[in-house]
Order: C-alpha cells, then structure tokens, then sequence
C-alpha cells in the first residue's frame, strides 16, 4: 500500500479528518487532501512524516519514510497536539568577551507546539537552545537566560545572532556596516562594540525567543 492510500486509510480509521491532521502539522486546511487526491507535494517532509507517525502510532515508513529512520510509538499524540522537541545543548554564548564552545551534545528538549511555532513564524525551523553567559546583553538578555536559535540558512538581517569567533561564542546584535565589515554591538554601553570581518565571524544563527528566571 503507497503512502497515501495508507494515510487515507489511518484517518479513516482514527476517525480524523485530513483538514484537521493538516493543522495538526501546521499546515493549510487542504495541504494533505491534495497530497493523497493531487500527489503534490510527492512525499511529505520529515517533519509532517514524523508528527503524523507519532500520532496513528505507526513506523514512519508507512507514511513513505525509510526503514531506518522508522519511529517505534511509545505513546500517541492527541489530534489537537502536535510538538516539536527542541534539543538544549550543553553550550554557551557568552554575552561578555567570549567563551569557549564545547560539547554539542544535546542533554535535555526544550517542548514546543506546532501552532506556538506557526503563530511565531518558525514551522520548519532549525532550532536549538543554548545559554546565555555575562552581562553585556542587559537588560534584554541576562546571565542564565536561554535563547531559541534558528539556524535555517537564510539572507543575512540585522539582529541578535549567536556568533562563533575564534573558538569562542558570542552572542550579539549583529549589524553589517558594509564593505564585508560587522559590528558586534551590547545593550550594556559599558562594553564597546567589536569590529570584526565578516571571515572572522560565522553566524551560527538568530535568536528568536527567550527564556529565563524574572
């Protein structure tokens, strides 16, 4: 049985309508009735693959995932849930004059909902969360604070960005001053700006979302 008359199938028997599985992924209303009635998209992303998987109970490869990366149900999602696991890395960007990147294993999962990242522009973004170090981003950022970075390869923009220069990491607000130069501003006026070549620098990526003690 092909992917979508599997899918078809699974809906029918859970008693869910594809409109409604499409939201559950963050999708539009119609998104997976014209996968299954229109074949387009041709295969579902990763991401849709695993949630919808996660939610029938079923290995991914029914759904037109690969037997490898099939996933073996521990529990099934309800169709108003639909979460994303953000991994939290042992990691800090330091919000003073640098510290070393080290392991970047994950060791714990941030959980947010589809709809939360769809509502904040962020479905299908590359996420991670690491900490914040220093002084220098008060009072927008505190020492203990993690910030959601969004590593999807995009245009640069203006903005706070967690930087790696040298074997440091950084976390800033980015600004390109032209000719290939940056500068690596602090809310706290105590700390100069940092000049840098954009060689020097790699933007790792743009912070989106905070959390932190008040």
């Amino acid at each position: 049985m092909n992917p979508r008359e599997r899918l078809l199938q699974l809906s029918a028997e859970k008693g869910a309508s594809l409109s409604g599985l499409s939201e559950m992924i963050g999708r539009n209303t119609t998104y997976l009735q014209q996968f299954i009635r229109k074949g387009s998209p041709r295969k579902l992303e990763e991401d849709d693959r695993r949630v919808l998987a996660e939610f029938f109970g079923v290995p991914q490869s029914e759904l037109g995932g690969p037997e490898e990366n099939s996933y073996e149900p521990s529990r099934k999602l309800p169709l108003e849930n639909g979460w994303v696991d953000v991994p939290r890395l042992p990691l800090s960007a330091s919000a003073g004059f640098g510290t070393a990147s080290g392991d970047e294993m994950p060791f714990d999962n941030f959980r947010f909902s589809h709809r939360w990242l769809r509502e904040q522009g962020l479905q299908g973004a590359k996420l991670s969360a690491i900490a914040v170090e220093g002084d220098s981003m008060e009072p927008l950022l505190r020492a203990g604070d993690e910030v959601l970075v969004d590593q999807t390869p995009q245009p640069f923009r203006d903005g706070i960005h967690v930087v790696r220069l040298g074997d440091n990491l950084l976390v800033k607000r980015v600004a390109a001053q032209g000719g290939g130069r940056f500068s690596l501003l602090s809310q706290n006026l105590s700390y100069p700006p940092i000049e840098v070549l954009a060689d020097d620098i790699e933007i790792i990526g743009r912070v989106v979302w905070k959390s932190g003690r008040l």
